[in-house]
């Protein structure tokens, strides 16, 4: 039980004091890049989709 307490007081003590936490604009960029990375790919898979369906068409009329 000791090991536990212990363990919890040094991950405390590391969190308070040793952790670098962002500032509120670096979060801020930080998330605009996210949101535009993420519908950067939102759209690329967009169009991938659209591509694949294409070819899935053009091949089954061929077949039927």
């Amino acid at each position: 039980m000791k090991k536990i307490i212990t363990y919890v007081k040094e991950s405390y003590n590391e969190l308070v004091y040793k952790v670098s936490w962002p500032t509120m604009p670096e979060l801020s960029n930080s998330a605009v890049v996210v949101m535009i990375a993420s519908l950067v790919i939102a759209a690329l898979i967009f169009v991938m989709d659209l591509g694949f369906e294409g070819v899935m068409k053009f091949f089954y009329e061929q077949l039927f």
